[in-house]
């Protein structure tokens, strides 16, 4: 393992599992195990899974100003946003270009907590905190077991009265096998799924009750990296994985717009004075490239980084793939012209040096309407 400077508390279950907890964003994380992956990706899409994301960051902004730290440093209104509700939401450096993504939960009138990945969602907050009425607490304490999966809820219920009435992106907060949790219905699969947010002195006792009493019900332990098999289907975005970050412009630097990433949907309608809002609107039809997404011939999936060509010539990359026995698709996310994410352009994508033909396909490929994620009762 490399170093890290942040410890989940279930660390030696990822050691027991085979896993060498490689470094995320500062944490130890269960990159691997010794057992077939597939195994874990079906399970989720069919049973359920659960899985360590504890690396993810918690930040807790707490206070009367609350609100306008939140309100600056991100593309949502939250004014309307409900204690007990969440909403997805990107953050923006002054050139307009994306730096990072988070869920925002209301706890309270003036109580908050943002949760985001490896970008600069922390920094961001931190500098509109300044000099205001308001304190931020980074939470390393509070860990993030993800339960992803249609069987998810029927063994929640056992536990949980009224989980069936937790609607998508919202949480409760409740007690489970008898330690004070938050579970919020949210996740990063395309399932319906809960993350369960608890005490690190808790987090041992939830994993293994969960592992051990859903095992009879196909219930397994999921390793980190089996979300890019997930998410490639989903059209859920990790950063820095599908960005210029890595996988740079030619003449400038990193930096992607909401426009060219698909993300503008999360700025709120008419929303103005967030970091980056002017150039974000002032970009809008200037795109360098699209995320879009590719559907290929055969069964073997492209790797990260796999060329993208059209005519002969490279015009992008494959930023994430998958191959899917189960929903018998070869697909993937990828940065291509914008003259190139049209449905059923013709492309090929090469794997050790072959080209494999592809066209362009929009996304997602798995559950288009998201009726499963969203499904109520």
């Amino acid at each position: 393992m490399v170093t890290s400077w942040r410890f989940s508390a279930l660390a030696d279950r990822h050691r027991a599992l085979g896993s060498e907890l490689e470094d995320w964003s500062g944490m130890g994380t269960a990159w691997s195990y010794d057992k077939d992956q597939k195994t874990e990706y079906e399970a989720i899409r069919t049973k359920a899974g659960v899985m360590d994301v504890s690396g993810l960051k918690k930040v807790h902004v707490v206070g009367p100003h609350a609100q306008y730290v939140i309100d600056k440093a991100t593309t949502r209104s939250i004014e309307k946003l409900k204690p007990g509700r969440s909403t997805y939401a990107t953050m923006l450096n002054d050139q307009g270009k994306f730096v990072d993504d988070c869920v925002i939960y209301r706890m309270g009138p003036h109580s908050f907590m943002v949760v985001h990945g490896s970008g600069a969602g922390h920094e961001q907050l931190t500098m509109y905190a300044a000099g205001r009425n308001v304190a931020l607490l980074f939470d390393d304490d509070l860990h993030d077991i993800s339960f992803q999966g249609p069987l998810a809820v029927d063994y929640l219920e056992k536990h949980v009265p009224g989980i069936r009435d937790v609607v998508y992106f919202s949480h409760i907060q409740t007690v489970l096998f008898g330690k004070p949790v938050m579970i919020s219905r949210t996740g990063y699969t395309g399932e319906r799924g809960y993350e369960i947010f608890c005490r690190r002195q808790d987090a041992g006792e939830i994993w293994d009750t969960i592992v051990a009493e859903g095992a009879d019900m196909g219930i397994v332990p999921t390793r980190f990296t089996t979300l890019d098999w997930l998410r490639a289907e989903s059209y859920l975005l990790f950063f820095p994985y599908d960005n210029s970050e890595m996988y740079p412009f030619d003449n400038e630097g990193p930096g992607d717009t909401l426009w060219e990433l698909g993300l503008d949907f999360t700025v709120s309608p008419g929303k103005t004075g967030f970091r980056g809002a002017e150039e974000h609107y002032r970009l809008q039809g200037k795109e360098r490239f699209k995320i879009y997404g590719v559907k290929l011939e055969g069964t073997s999936p492209a790797p990260e980084g796999a060329p993208l060509f059209k005519d002969g010539t490279q015009v992008g990359i494959v930023t994430v793939g998958v191959y899917s026995e189960l929903n018998g698709h070869n697909v993937g996310i990828a940065r291509m012209p914008v003259e190139c994410a049209v449905e059923g352009t013709a492309l090929s994508v090469d794997i050790d040096g072959t080209q494999v033909p592809a066209i362009a396909h929009s996304m997602p490929f798995y559950d288009v309407d998201k009726k499963r994620r969203t499904a109520k009762g």
